[in-house]
C-alpha cells in the first residue's frame, strides 16, 4: 500500500468535548444555526481500519445506497491494491453476473475517475482527470488525443466547468494502460468522481495576468498533490459524505467562481502577511443551491494545505450519510452553526488555532470582469495570450493534436482550460500573433472572436452520453443560440448555460439565462423535451444565484422566448427593427 507523508500532514489529536458546545453570536452572514450542539454530535462518525477510513458500526443505520456500496468494498483498493487489473481482465458478462463487480464498474470506478455510461453507451466509460488550475501541456494534450482517437465516433473530449478534461469512449480492458500513460505525462484521473475532492480551480491567467493578485498555480498544485497523495492515493479523504469543490482566487474578476465552492481561498493580507480569507459551503444540487458563506477565518499562505485538510476532516468526521440530497457540506454547517463548525475546523489545525478573518481583503469589489477571449498582452514584455472559443467545450482528437501543435509552434507548449469551457494559448511572441490568427483551426472552428452570445455559452454533456441527463444539450444549445442571433442583435455579453438535469453540471444558477432540462408537454399535450428557464444569476463580488423564470418550456418553442428575454432584460434589439432603423 502506498504511503504519503509531508511535514504538515500529521493527523491532529482531536479533543472530544464533554459538555454542550454553545455557539457564539451568529454573524449576519451565517446560515441558520443551532444555539447549542450536543457533545455526542461532535463524535467522529468514521474510523481508520487497515489504512482506510470507514463508517463506524453505530452510524450505519439509515445510510444511503452509495454508503452501503463503500462499506461492502473499499473503492480505493481498485487503485491502491491493483484491483483494476483483475477487473479489466474480466468480460462484461462475468462482471454483470455479480453485484460486487457490477457495483465496481457502476460506482467504485468513479474513485479512479471512470464513469460507466450504462444507459446510452454500455461498456464505455467517461474518464475525468485532475488538471489543477486548468494547465495542460502539449504533451498531455497529445496523449489524451491518442487515447480517444482509437475509439472512433465514440471517442471525444470535453472541457469542463472545472477547468478540466473529460475523455469519452474508454473501454475497461484499456484502463490499466491508460492509467500508466497518464502517469508518464504527469496526469492522473484518481479521486475525481463520487465522494471525493474535485479539480482545484484557479485563475486561468495565473502567472501572466498583468492584474493578478497572486499566482494561483502553486496553491492549486499543492492542493492536488495533497488530495491524491502525489497521484498515489490519499484514503484519508476519499470517504467523504459527498463530493467537495475547492478553488483559489487570484484575480479581481473572480474567474474561479468562489461562491459556488465548498472551500474558497480569497486573497487577503493580515498584519503584513499574505494569506487568504475563507468561504465555505457553496454548492448546487437538485433540491437546494447555496452560496458559500464566510468562515470568519484567515490563514497564511503556508497554511493552505493544513486548512484544507482540517475542513475536509471535519466534513468527513461529522457529515451525515443519509439522504444524498442533504449530505453536502453546507447541510452540516447549517446543522452545527457556523461557529461550531469553525471550532471543529480549528481543533483539527496543527496548532489548534485559527485566526479570525482579515479586514484587508485584496479583491477589488468594483471591477469590470475582463474578456479573456482574443489577443491580450501578458505582463511579460513582448508576449501575449490568445483566448479561443471551444463551442460548448466539445473537441475531437485531431483538434486536440492541432491545439498541441499551435501551443508548441507559437507558445511554450502550454494550454489553459477555463470554467467557461474555453482554452487559452499562452506565451505567444507578439511577432507570431498574425500567423497564429491565420491558422485554419482558429479561422474555421475555434475562433478568438466568436459572436457575443456564443463566447459565454456553456453546456453540460447532455443525454448524448450522460445517463442522468433528461435532454440533449450541446448541439441544442448551439442551434438555439444561432437561431436567436438571427432574430435579435445583442450588444453586451449575456451568459447562457444549459444543463441536462437538476444536477446542474452546467451551472445554470450562475448564468444570466439558464436552461435546465425537463420533460414537459407541448400544445397538443404530447410529452416532449423541455427546459425550466432561470434568470438573473450573477458572478463576481456581487454574486447572486438565478431564480426560476418560466417552467416546462418545450425546447421547440425556445427561440422566440429567449429572444424576448434578451430584448426585455438585456437591451437586445429585434433584427428587423434594427435594419429598419438603419
Amino acid at each position: 500500500m502506498s504511503s504519503f507523508s509531508v511535514r504538515f500532514l500529521t493527523p491532529p489529536s482531536i479533543s472530544r468535548p464533554k459538555t454542550w458546545i454553545l455557539s457564539a453570536a451568529t454573524p449576519s452572514f451565517a446560515p441558520s444555526v443551532s444555539s447549542q450542539v450536543d457533545a455526542t454530535r461532535l463524535e467522529p462518525r468514521v474510523e481508520e481500519k487497515d489504512g482506510y477510513w470507514v463508517l463506524k458500526e453505530e452510524y450505519r443505520g439509515g445510510i444511503n445506497p452509495q454508503e452501503k456500496v463503500k462499506l461492502q468494498k473499499e473503492p480505493m483498493k481498485l487503485f491502491m491494491e491493483g484491483g483494476i487489473h483483475d477487473l479489466a481482465n474480466m468480460s462484461l458478462e462475468e462482471i454483470e453476473s455479480s453485484k460486487l463487480t457490477k457495483d465496481d464498474i457502476d460506482v467504485r470506478l468513479k474513485w479512479l475517475g471512470l464513469f460507466h455510461r450504462r444507459k446510452h453507451h454500455y461498456g464505455r466509460f467517461m474518464m475525468r482527470l485532475k488538471l489543477p488550475n486548468g494547465v495542460s501541456t502539449s504533451e498531455q494534450t497529445r496523449y489524451l488525443a491518442s487515447v480517444i482517437r482509437k475509439y472512433g465516433k465514440d471517442g471525444c473530449a470535453d472541457v469542463t466547468t472545472r477547468q478540466n478534461w473529460q475523455i469519452r469512449g474508454v473501454v475497461l480492458p484499456d484502463v490499466p494502460e491508460i492509467l500508466k500513460g497518464l502517469a508518464e505525462v504527469g496526469l492522473t484521473s484518481l479521486q475525481s468522481g463520487m465522494d471525493n475532492v474535485r479539480n482545484p480551480v484557479g485563475n486561468p491567467l495565473a502567472g501572466f495576468d498583468p492584474d493578478e493578485i497572486v499566482d494561483t498555480r502553486p496553491y492549486t498544485n499543492l492542493l492536488s498533490q495533497f488530495i491524491t497523495a502525489n497521484s498515489l492515493g490519499n484514503p484519508t479523504i476519499t470517504n467523504l459524505p459527498r463530493k467537495w469543490n475547492v478553488c483559489v482566487v487570484g484575480s479581481h474578476d473572480l474567474f474561479e467562481h468562489p461562491h459556488i465552492n465548498d472551500l474558497a481561498y480569497m486573497p487577503a493580507n493580515k498584519e503584513g502577511r499574505f494569506g487568504f480569507n475563507l468561504l465555505v459551503g457553496g454548492f448546487f444540487s437538485p433540491k437546494r443551491c447555496a452560496e458559500a458563506v464566510p468562515l470568519d477565518a484567515w490563514v497564511s499562505a503556508d497554511d493552505v494545505i493544513p486548512l484544507c485538510k482540517a475542513v475536509l476532516e471535519t466534513y468527513r468526521d461529522l457529515g451525515t450519510r443519509g439522504n444524498r440530497q442533504k449530505t453536502r457540506m453546507m447541510w452540516l454547517i447549517d446543522e452545527l452553526g457556523i461557529e461550531v463548525f469553525r471550532s471543529e475546523v480549528e481543533k483539527r489545525m496543527p496548532e489548534k488555532k485559527l485566526s479570525r478573518a482579515s479586514q484587508e481583503d485584496l479583491i477589488q469589489k468594483k471591477w469590470e470582469r475582463r474578456d479573456y477571449l482574443g489577443v491580450h498582452p501578458q505582463k511579460q514584455e513582448g508576449l501575449s495570450y490568445v483566448g479561443i472559443h471551444i463551442p460548448v467545450g466539445r473537441i475531437q482528437a485531431d483538434e486536440m493534436d492541432e491545439l498541441a501543435r499551435l501551443a508548441d509552434e507559437y507558445g511554450t507548449g502550454e494550454l489553459r482550460l477555463t470554467v467557461e469551457q474555453n482554452i487559452i494559448i499562452t506565451n505567444v511572441e507578439n511577432s507570431k500573433l498574425n500567423a497564429l490568427l491565420q491558422e485554419p483551426l482558429l479561422k474555421d472552428k475555434f475562433s478568438p472572436s466568436p459572436s457575443i452570445l456564443m463566447k459565454t455559452l456553456v453546456a453540460c454533456t447532455g443525454n448524448q452520453f450522460c445517463g442522468q441527463a433528461i435532454i440533449e444539450t450541446k448541439a441544442r444549445a448551439l442551434k438555439v443560440t444561432e437561431e436567436v442571433e438571427r432574430q435579435v442583435a445583442v450588444f453586451k455579453p449575456v451568459r447562457m448555460h444549459w444543463t441536462g438535469c437538476p444536477n446542474t453540471c452546467g451551472q445554470v444558477q450562475v448564468a444570466d439565462i439558464g436552461f435546465m432540462g425537463c420533460m414537459t408537454r407541448d400544445e397538443n399535450g404530447k410529452i416532449t423535451e423541455g427546459v425550466d428557464i432561470f434568470l438573473g444569476g450573477r458572478i463576481g463580488s456581487d454574486s447572486h444565484l438565478a431564480e426560476v423564470y418560466k417552467k416546462g418550456v418545450p425546447c421547440k418553442d425556445l427561440v422566440p422566448i429567449v429572444a424576448d428575454i434578451l430584448v426585455k432584460y438585456f437591451g437586445a434589439v429585434q433584427r428587423n427593427r434594427e435594419e429598419g432603423d438603419d
